[in-house]
């Protein structure tokens, strides 16, 4: 049931080669239902005045976007992504390693994290004496990390290979420490920085996500 690593066999280069980046055959109605809970989601929390939780979500996904440009880039430099999805298992792929369902999850992971987080973001564990004790928002990051990474596992297990792995090197592990704690970092540290500081770190990350989708799509790069 749980894949921990990639096997670097010739059917898994198979499915990579099979796969067609936005194809509409197997598109159906849920795209539109998950596209109104995102935005249901989103303008709830603008509406209630809750803009850190909205930060929170924007940055985490922007980071999920950059990921998913570098790994397209990676899939045409070296034939096969880091990680890539099937098929069979979704309704619309963006890029070879992202979905619309798993894109919609990320959109909302980093609201999900953030509120996860101790009313008092300020807290830190295991403090004694003179050892400050580690953040509450580090450890939160840690946790969402592990969650994430065991559940990619399983999905690189799935009959319908939801998830395919390729490098043998490539796994859970490095899928934990590369991936997702830097998405949890994303949403539990930038909803908290000093506004200019936050400002300047949203607009330039989605400013560089626009650019290189602008520019790579249409160059058929990724």
């Amino acid at each position: 049931m749980f894949k921990f690593w990639g096997d670097g066999s010739d059917f898994s280069k198979e499915l990579i080669r099979n796969i067609v980046v936005r194809s509409t055959e197997n598109f159906n109605w849920t795209f539109i239902f998950i596209l109104a809970v995102v935005f249901y989601v989103y303008w709830s929390e603008i509406h209630k005045k809750r803009y850190e939780v909205v930060f929170a979500g924007l940055a985490l996904y922007g980071v999920h976007w950059l990921y998913e440009i570098a790994n397209a880039i990676i899939a045409k430099i070296t034939g096969y992504p880091l990680w890539a999805v099937s098929n069979e298992s979704t309704t619309f792929i963006l890029l070879i390693g992202v979905c619309w369902e798993l894109s919609m999850m990320f959109s909302l992971a980093g609201i999900i994290s953030f509120k996860m987080l101790p009313e008092d973001r300020n807290k830190r564990y295991f403090a004694k004496g003179k050892f400050k004790g580690i953040s509450c928002k580090l450890v939160g990051a840690i946790e969402m990390a592990l969650l994430f990474a065991l559940f990619e596992s399983f999905l690189a297990g799935t009959s319908n290979h939801s998830f395919i792995w390729v490098y043998k090197w490539w796994g859970v592990i490095p899928v934990f420490f590369t991936t997702y704690i830097p998405f949890f970092l994303a949403s539990n540290y930038v909803p908290d920085m000093d506004p200019k500081k936050r400002k300047i770190f949203l607009i330039v990350e989605w400013g560089l996500v626009a650019l290189l989708l602008a520019i790579l799509i249409p160059l058929g790069i990724i």
